[in-house]
């Protein structure tokens, strides 16, 4: 007597990852590369026009003329520690280690405050001296390109901010880390951008 049998299953189906691509990045991760690319593009723009601009102040005040440079390097390397934090927030997720996880999130969200603190300590004293937006074209190229950063600076204390609401409601976990590092992505390359600017903006003298 002949027994049915039953018909195979595709168990490839099964295992499909809705969210992977042919280059083996998942799609959010390649979107965060692909934003990161054009934000390249901006920052490099913005950096062009500032070495435009730098010494034309129109028989004014210049950006250069009121640098504290030692107050810039501590702001500079808070900002840059923050990336060390950033990397050990998620290494903890990795390992599921969801309280030291937590935990360097907040710090890495602080420590990119305290930065922002210092530009708008910064910003303050260049008003107080003259130094306003529309001062002259080199000021305008300064706050245009340092403000830009800023703002990119505060979107991340709110990305790293949310991330730590959601890790403290339980909807952020070792399972969905991925997450982390895409904000990591983010975090670490406005800290690479910041680099530069402090490069251009307050090293390389005015010629």
């Amino acid at each position: 007597m002949a027994t049915a049998t039953a018909p195979a299953t595709d168990t490839h189906h099964d295992a499909h990852d809705p969210h992977a691509t042919n280059t083996g990045i998942s799609n959010n991760k390649l979107a965060m590369w692909l934003f990161l690319s054009t934000e390249c593009l901006l920052f490099g723009a913005l950096i062009s026009t500032y070495l435009i601009y730098k010494t034309r102040g129109n028989s004014e005040v210049l950006p250069t003329d009121l640098f504290d440079i030692p107050f810039t390097s501590v702001s500079s390397f808070v900002l840059l520690m923050s990336s060390l934090t950033m990397v050990l927030a998620l290494s903890a997720f990795g390992r599921n280690d969801l309280d030291r996880g937590k935990a360097w999130l907040l710090v890495t969200a602080m420590l990119g405050a305290v930065f922002m603190g210092g530009q708008a300590y910064e910003f303050t004293a260049f008003y107080e001296e003259g130094l306003g937006y529309t001062t002259n074209p080199a000021a305008s190229a300064f706050y245009t390109l340092t403000g830009f950063h800023g703002a990119h600076v505060s979107i991340g204390i709110i990305m790293l901010m949310s991330l730590w609401v959601a890790a403290n409601q339980g909807k952020l976990t070792g399972k969905n880390s991925e997450t982390v590092e895409i904000v990591g992505l983010y975090w670490h390359f406005v800290d690479l951008v910041w680099i530069f600017i402090f490069t251009v903006i307050y090293l390389i003298p005015p010629e």
